[in-house]
C-alpha cells in the first residue's frame, strides 16, 4: 500500500498536507535533512565555535548595525596651507569634478588646515566597490592644473567609520606585565609606524590601521638669516641643494677584467652630517655648506593629534575592518597577529635593571560587546528552552511533547542562519533582536500540533493506526499555523520598503524574524510529526510507555555519562533514575506504575527549575542557588497559577461580558484614553481644545502627568565603557588642548570605578577622523 492509498488525507488533500504525509512516511529523509540543517547552520552562526575539522563560513557579526550613508572618501594633504587655499585650489575643484560620477546623490566637502576632505555621497543601490572604481576613474583622468602640482588627491580606506572597532597603546612593560616606561614618544611612535601598523596591516579583513600620538622624527633645518644674507643664499637654494642631496644616481655599466661593474652614486641621506655637509653654492671656489647657513637637528613634526592615557601622554593606533567583512573575525586575526609579533618587538634593559618590552595594550575591543550580543541571543534561547520544558511538562504533563518542542528552537535558529548567509543579512544586536522577538512565536506553533496530536491519541479508538492519527491531527491545525504565520510575515512587509539609515536599522530585524517564522512553520510541519510518531505512545491504547524500547534506556544511560563528565551531577542522577523506571516499570505494583509518570514529571520540572535558576540567577551572582531557585520556582508557579485561575473563571467571564456588553465595552474605551495619554501626552491627545481649556490647572498638572513618550532612533546600547566628547574653543593650541585633556583623564582616573581612561585629541592618521584639535574623544573602560 503505498502513501497515497492509506486512509486519511493524504491522498486527497491539499498539498500541505500531502507534505505532511510524505514526512510521515519518508522518516529517514526527513532525519537526513534535520541532520544537514544543523551542520550546515552550525558551519555558518555567527558565534565563535570551535568545531573541529567541520569548515567554518559564519554570518557576519557585528554589535550595532551600520547606517551611514554609502560614500567614498577622496582625502588630499597639502602641508602648512590654510582653510581657504585648500578650499580655493582643492575642495571646490575636486567637488565640481566629482559630480559627474554615475550614481552620486551628493557630495560634501571640508577644508581643514593642511588637507581637504571630500565625502561622495553615492545612492543606496550601488554597489560600494564599484563606486571606488568610478571614483579612482575620475581622479585619474582630472585634467592638467586641477589641483596644484605636487598634491595628490587619494582615495580613502575601503571601510567606514564604524570600521574602527580596536583601539591600542604601546607601552613598556616588564616580563610581569607591569608598566616600566624607558620610552621616548618618538620611539614608540617610530614602533608603530615601522613595525607594528605593517604587521597589523596583514591580517585578514583589516582594511587600515591608522597611528595616533607621539612624534614623527624629521630632519629639521633652521635657516640663520644673517648668513643667507652674508651668503647670498636664497632659502629656495637651501631646499634644492637638501632636495638634490638627498638622491641616488645611477648610470651605465663598466666592463673591467671581464667583469661588469654598475656604476651609480650613493647620496640618500642617512645622518645629519650628510645634511651638514650638503652644498648649496661656492664662493671663489670654496664650497658653501648647509652648516654654513644653518642649524640641522632631529625633531619633531607637527601634528594635529595627540594621544593620552590616564595624564601622560601615549601612542597608540586604531585597527579599521574592510567594509563587507567580518569585524569579529578580523579582531580575532588582529589578536592572533599580535601575539605572533609581539616577542620580537623591541625591549631595551633600563637603569634599574629590569628589561622594558614594548607591548601592544588594547583599550577599546569591540569583540567584547560583540560576544555580549551574541550571549543575549544564546541565554534567551536556552531560558527559553528550559521554561518551556516547565510550561509544557505542567500544563500538558507530557514529558516527550515538552522536549520535542524545546528541540524545535535551536533547529529553528539554525535555519535563521542560513538563511541570513544566503540573503546576506549581518548579524548585529537589531538582527538577533528579531530572533529573540520571534522565540514565543516559534514555541507557540509547536505547542499548538504536539497538543492537537496528543488529544487525537487520546480519543482515537483501540487498535487505530497511530501515523493516521497523527496526520489527521496535524492537518487539522496546519493550515491555520500557516495562515497565522502568514499574517504575521505580511504585517512586516513595510518593513522592507523602509529606505536610507531607517532601512539599514530596521531591515535586519524585519528579515531574521520572517526566516524564524518561516523556518518554525518548516519544522513544525515536517519535523514535528514523524518524530511524534516515533516519540509519542498510543495515548490510553497504549499507556504511553516506552519500555518495549531499549535504545530509550541506552540513550538514557549514555546522556547521564555525558552529564558526569559535564559534573553536572542532578541531571545524570536523574537520567539514570529515569533509565532505571524504564528497566524495572514492570516489576513495580500498577498502584505505583500509575502514579510514577506524574511524579517523573514533577521530578523534571524541579530539576530543569534549578538549571534555570542556576543559568538566569535573577538575584544575582552573590545569592544563594537556593533562593534564586526559590524566586524562579515562585514566579513561574505564580504566572502558572494566574493562568489555570483564568482558564477557570473565563467562562463565567466571558458569559457576564456578553449580558452587559455596554458596561464591559467601557473597560477597552478608557484603556484606548490612557494609553493614548501615555504615548502622545496630554497635550498630543486634546490639543485641539481651546487654549483656555489648555490653560487651565487641571490640564496643565494632566500634560505634567503625561508629557508623551519620548523618541530615540538609535537603540540605547550598554557595552561596559564611556564615550566622553568634550570640546574647547575653535582657536585653543594643541599644547592647551593637551593640558586639557591631561587633567581630564587624571581625574578620571582617580575614580575607583574606572579602570582606564584614554583620550585622543584632534585626528588620527587616517581620511576616516577629520577631527579638528579642539576636539576630545575618550573612552572610559569600568
Amino acid at each position: 500500500m503505498t502513501p497515497t492509498d492509506r486512509p486519511g488525507p493524504a491522498g486527497s488533500g491539499s498539498f500541505l498536507d500531502r507534505i505532511i504525509a510524505y514526512c510521515l512516511d519518508n522518516k529517514l529523509i526527513v532525519t537526513l535533512l534535520a541532520l544537514m540543517i544543523v551542520v550546515w547552520g552550525i558551519m555558518v552562526a555567527p558565534f565563535d565555535w570551535n568545531i573541529g575539522g567541520l569548515p567554518r563560513n559564519p554570518v557576519p557579526v557585528d554589535a550595532i548595525p551600520d547606517i551611514g550613508e554609502n560614500q567614498q572618501i577622496v582625502f588630499t594633504e597639502w602641508e602648512g596651507r590654510s582653510p581657504q587655499d585648500i578650499e580655493d585650489q582643492i575642495t571646490y575643484p575636486l567637488t565640481t569634478s566629482l559630480l559627474g560620477i554615475p550614481g552620486v546623490k551628493t557630495v560634501r566637502s571640508y577644508s581643514f588646515f593642511g588637507f581637504s576632505t571630500i565625502y561622495i555621497i553615492f545612492q543606496d543601490k550601488v554597489d560600494f566597490y564599484w563606486s571606488r572604481s568610478r571614483v579612482l576613474e575620475k581622479l585619474s583622468s582630472l585634467p592638467p592644473g586641477t589641483v596644484p602640482a605636487g598634491v595628490r588627491p587619494a582615495l580613502g580606506p575601503d571601510a567606514t567609520a564604524l570600521g574602527q572597532v580596536y583601539w591600542y597603546t604601546l607601552e613598556g612593560r616588564d616580563e610581569d606585565g607591569n608598566p616600566t616606561g624607558g620610552w621616548d614618544l618618538h620611539e614608540l611612535r617610530s614602533i608603530q609606524d615601522w613595525t607594528v601598523r605593517y604587521a597589523l596591516l596583514a591580517a585578514e579583513g583589516v582594511s587600515e590601521v591608522a597611528s595616533v600620538g607621539g612624534f614623527v622624527q624629521e630632519y629639521q633645518i633652521d635657516v640663520n638669516p644673517e648668513a643667507l644674507r652674508s651668503y647670498n643664499v636664497g632659502l629656495t637654494d637651501v631646499f634644492n641643494a637638501v632636495k638634490a642631496s638627498n638622491i641616488d644616481v645611477g648610470a651605465r655599466t663598466i666592463e673591467i677584467n671581464k667583469v661588469e661593474y654598475v656604476i651609480r652614486g650613493l647620496g640618500f641621506i642617512e645622518s645629519l652630517r650628510d645634511i651638514e655637509n650638503s652644498v648649496v653654492k661656492q664662493v671663489d671656489n670654496i664650497p658653501v655648506r648647509i652648516s654654513d647657513l644653518a642649524t640641522v637637528s632631529l625633531g619633531p613634526a607637527m601634528r594635529r593629534g595627540a594621544l593620552d592615557k590616564g595624564g601622560a601622554q601615549a601612542v597608540g593606533g586604531v585597527v579599521v575592518v574592510r567594509y563587507g567583512e567580518n569585524p569579529l573575525a578580523a579582531i580575532k586575526n588582529v589578536k592572533e597577529k599580535i601575539k605572533e609579533i609581539s616577542p620580537g618587538l623591541p625591549k631595551k634593559t633600563l637603569r634599574d635593571g629590569r628589561v622594558s618590552q614594548v607591548t601592544i595594550v588594547p583599550f577599546y575591543d569591540r569583540s567584547g560587546l560583540i560576544h555580549e550580543t551574541l550571549g543575549t541571543l544564546k541565554t534567551a534561547l536556552t531560558d527559553e528552552i528550559l521554561v518551556t520544558i516547565i510550561v509544557v511538562v505542567l500544563m500538558v504533563m507530557h514529558l516527550r511533547s515538552s522536549i520535542l518542542i524545546s528541540g524545535l528552537l535551536p533547529l529553528t535558529v539554525l535555519m535563521v542562519f542560513i538563511a541570513m548567509r544566503i540573503f546576506k543579512v549581518d548579524a548585529n544586536i537589531v538582527a538577533l533582536s528579531g530572533i529573540a522577538i520571534a522565540v514565543g512565536t516559534i514555541v507557540d506553533m509547536g505547542i499548538v500540533i504536539c497538543e492537537n496530536i496528543l488529544k487525537h491519541m487520546d480519543r482515537a479508538p483501540p487498535g487505530a493506526n497511530r501515523r493516521d492519527v497523527i496526520l489527521r491531527a496535524t492537518t487539522e491545525v496546519g493550515g491555520a499555523v500557516v495562515t497565522a504565520v502568514a499574517t504575521t510575515v505580511v504585517s512586516f512587509l513595510p518593513v522592507f520598503t523602509l529606505e536610507a539609515a531607517e532601512g539599514k536599522l530596521f531591515k535586519p530585524l524585519a528579515y531574521t524574524k520572517t526566516f524564524a517564522m518561516i523556518g518554525a512553520v518548516i519544522v513544525a510541519l515536517t519535523l514535528i510529526p514523524p518524530f511524534a510518531h516515533l516519540l509519542f505512545g498510543r495515548g490510553n491504547n497504549e499507556g504511553g510507555s516506552l519500555r518495549s524500547r531499549p535504545g530509550w534506556r541506552i540513550g538514557l544511560i549514555l546522556g547521564a555519562i555525558f552529564a558526569l563528565v559535564k559534573t553536572l551531577w542532578l541531571t545524570a542522577f536523574v537520567l539514570l533514575a529515569l533509565a532505571a523506571w524504564l528497566q524495572f516499570q514492570n516489576r513495580l505494583p500498577r498502584s505505583v506504575r500509575d502514579r510514577m509518570p506524574r511524579l517523573i514529571n514533577y521530578i523534571v520540572v524541579i530539576v530543569v527549575a534549578a538549571m534555570l535558576a542556576s543559568h538566569w540567577l535573577p538575584l544575582g551572582v552573590g545569592t544563594s542557588s537556593l533562593l534564586n531557585f526559590v524566586f524562579v520556582a515562585s514566579l513561574l508557579g505564580g504566572i502558572l497559577l494566574i493562568f489555570q485561575f483564568f482558564i477557570r473563571v473565563y467562562e463565567p467571564v466571558l458569559r457576564w461580558c456578553l449580558e452587559h456588553k455596554r458596561t464591559f465595552l467601557m473597560f477597552p474605551v478608557v484603556l484606548l484614553i490612557f494609553g493614548g495619554l501615555v504615548w502622545r501626552g496630554a497635550n498630543g491627545m486634546f490639543g485641539f481644545m481651546p487654549g483656555f481649556v489648555r490653560s487651565s490647572a487641571p490640564f496643565v498638572a494632566l500634560d505634567h502627568s503625561f508629557p508623551g513618550l519620548g523618541k530615540e532612533f538609535m537603540p540605547d546600547l550598554d557595552e561596559g565603557s564611556f564615550l566622553y566628547m568634550p570640546t574647547t574653543m575653535p582657536h585653543a593650541s594643541i599644547g592647551e588642548v593637551i593640558d586639557v585633556l591631561a587633567f581630564q583623564n587624571r581625574a578620571f582616573a582617580a575614580i575607583p570605578e574606572i579602570e582606564s581612561a584614554v583620550g585622543k585629541l584632534g585626528r588620527a592618521e587616517t581620511p576616516l577622523d577629520p577631527a579638528p584639535i579642539s576636539m576630545i574623544e575618550t573612552v572610559i573602560n569600568y
